[in-house]
């Protein structure tokens, strides 16, 4: 059997003393850096926005079949702001900074903040904001490819979410 072609162990010693203000951003980083973080930026503007896009639908709830849909409202909202705060610890990792700047969540979010009047129409708008995250994040993760594996990681965590959150939606919807 032939040996892996990894890096000596001194080699690893070495380097690790270098660049160390760089914590968790070590030589062997690929990604760009500065779109990691425009990106992850972007998608803790999309979680933000659905947490108040949720919340506000959670309060809003009224008729026959609004217990139901009122409760998934606040999981998700509770789900959505877990997620934002893995996005912002990971920007710090990576050494930049969290944008929580509310006059800026609206303009970064890929998705909207639709009100929505009826019970239907929230759990519509909601199914569609969920529809476009699974969608860029997906695309994030294949952008991200190898280049970035701990953030590929949470948006692929995050993805398996948000895709529940879009079939819940969904039957909710039917049932509507």
């Amino acid at each position: 059997m032939t040996e892996a072609n990894l890096t000596d162990v001194a080699t690893l010693r070495s380097r690790a003393r270098q660049n160390v203000e760089n914590g968790a951003v070590t030589e062997g980083y690929d990604a760009d850096r500065e779109e990691i973080i425009r990106l992850l930026n972007a998608s803790l503007a999309t979680e933000l926005v659905c947490v108040l896009r949720y919340k506000r639908h959670y309060f809003m709830a009224s008729g026959v079949k609004a217990q139901i849909a009122a409760e998934e409202f606040l999981e998700h909202a509770t789900q959505e702001a877990e997620h934002a705060d893995k996005l912002a610890e990971r920007i710090v990792q990576l050494g930049g900074e969290p944008e929580f700047n509310p006059d800026l969540l609206s303009k970064n979010s890929h998705a909207q903040y639709v009100a929505g009047n009826s019970l239907k129409e929230m759990v519509y708008e909601d199914l569609v904001a969920e529809r476009i995250a699974v969608d860029s994040y997906r695309e994030i993760i294949q952008y991200i490819g190898d280049k970035d594996p701990t953030t590929r990681r949470l948006f692929e965590e995050i993805l398996a979410q948000e895709e529940e959150h879009a079939d819940d939606m969904a039957d909710i919807l039917e049932s509507l």
